[in-house]
């Protein structure tokens, strides 16, 4: 499998009559086909007396790119950022920016020069499920995990050592390892006695919360968990 970055033939140029509905501290972040723009954007909006910088995520290959399964791992000076700014089109990945923040997030899409501002009502509908998972994961002592082997989710799954060393860090929970290539939702159903599952591959399954039979939760969430008992 070959994954081969392109970039966007369509200049991002802001509209400066848009200028007066940012904030002043902004953090730029874009999908691949944007990212080699923004230090030009970051340069425009610091001659009107913004401020800028890049967002950096651990598993991106440039500084300002954004990975819709990367929330989680996100660094930017949160102290110093009013809000973000994404380059792009979709919503994948400005969501991830709602996920992995508390702050607003303005859209502008170089292609439609389409301008919008992300409500927080869907991240936050997100987190109360998350929530609710993770108290239905420790109240519960049956566990299926599932584990995905599918070439492209390796990267972001954390290591199988970690996975498979749940039942130590939880003895008092049986664990079901479901593994598989596509994650296929009807078949979970297959699990009855399955009170909770456990995502190990890209954290945005959690947008299809509602597909799974029982509550699901990332394993980063649990991890912490574990390291909390320590």
């Amino acid at each position: 499998m070959f994954f081969i970055e392109t970039k966007a033939r369509v200049n991002v140029e802001f509209p400066a009559k848009l200028l007066s509905k940012l904030p002043k501290r902004l953090c730029l972040a874009a999908s691949v086909q944007f990212s080699h723009q923004l230090p030009q954007l970051q340069h425009f909006l610091e001659g009107h007396g913004k401020e800028a910088s890049l967002l950096k995520a651990r598993h991106s290959k440039h500084v300002g790119q954004i990975l819709g399964c990367g929330y989680s791992k996100m660094e930017f000076d949160a102290a110093n950022t009013d809000a973000f700014l994404y380059v792009g089109d979709g919503m994948f990945h400005p969501e991830a920016l709602l996920l992995g923040s508390d702050k607003d997030v303005y859209c502008f899409d170089p292609f439609s020069k389409e301008f919008k501002k992300l409500g927080r009502e869907w991240a936050e509908k997100i987190r109360k499920k998350e929530k609710g998972a993770l108290l239905t994961f420790l109240n519960s002592d049956k566990i299926g995990v599932v584990v995905t082997v599918k070439p492209g989710q390796l990267g972001v799954q954390v290591t199988l050592k970690e996975i498979f060393a749940l039942p130590q860090k939880f003895p008092d929970k049986k664990f079901h390892y479901l593994v598989c290539d596509t994650i296929d939702f009807t078949q979970l159903r297959n699990f009855p006695f399955v009170q909770c599952f456990i995502n190990t591959a890209c954290n945005r399954m959690v947008d299809d919360y509602d597909k799974f039979p029982k509550p699901v939760i990332n394993i980063e969430e649990v991890l912490k968990v574990a390291e909390k008992q320590l």
